[in-house]
């Protein structure tokens, strides 16, 4: 792990005043600064082993080859960076905890299930929030053109522009676009109806082609 990357997970356990006992991840960073040999790079399976049986090694290597990943995903679904950091963070907390349940099934389930852990705290979030069922009405116009030059967005302004969405819109759209779901699924989901989840996603969409419009044009693109 980068010095640097060291220092801000240093940084974040003082700003959110956890407990060093509690942040796994500064145990971790500094439990092998010492080693003078280089470790090898484990497989998806030999990560999973490790951390099944509490291997810190293992531990180590599985944040540093999945945090920035799954920051990303946190990210999308909270919409602020301090609330996806607390959100990583006890996700990587449930994970080490619960590798007794997880079963490798090939190479990439590993990542998969990760990624739904943080979702799935994401989602927890939220509801603690009480935001899933608003719908923030969005005036938006309707000569939006639903199709436009994506590969001009970079993707770091797509993804801004999702995080912008309000939670609801946000949300729906995030299950349905990146995890796959079906409207009944994420109506299932989040306890509200099928109705709602298609409305709140076509909605979403209206909006993030409002701000990819304004952007080409802004950028005259």
């Amino acid at each position: 792990m980068p010095e640097i990357l060291h220092v801000q997970v240093l940084k974040l356990v003082i700003e959110k005043k956890f407990p060093m006992r509690c942040s796994i991840f500064v145990l971790l960073s500094f439990t092998y600064k010492n080693k003078k040999h280089v470790l090898q790079k484990l497989s998806e399976k030999e990560l999973a082993e490790g951390c099944r049986k509490g291997d810190n090694v293992a531990r180590k290597q599985l944040y540093e080859q999945y945090a920035d990943l799954l920051m990303a995903v946190c990210m999308r679904y909270s919409g602020d960076r301090d609330t996806a950091q607390d959100i990583l963070h006890d996700g990587f907390l449930k994970a080490f905890r619960s590798f007794g349940q997880f079963q490798y099934m090939g190479e990439g389930s590993l990542r998969a299930w990760l990624t739904r852990i943080m979702v799935n705290g994401a989602l927890e979030a939220l509801r603690k929030r009480n935001v899933l069922n608003e719908q923030p009405i969005e005036e938006l116009p309707d000569d939006i053109e639903d199709e436009e030059d994506l590969e001009l967005i970079p993707q770091a302004v797509l993804m801004q522009f999702i995080q912008e969405l309000p939670d609801g819109y946000r949300t729906v759209f995030n299950l349905y676009v990146f995890e796959e779901k079906s409207h009944k699924e994420i109506a299932e989901i989040l306890g509200i109806t099928e109705h709602t989840s298609s409305s709140q996603f076509f909605r979403a969409k209206k909006l993030l082609m409002k701000k990819i419009s304004e952007y080409l044009k802004r950028e005259d693109l």
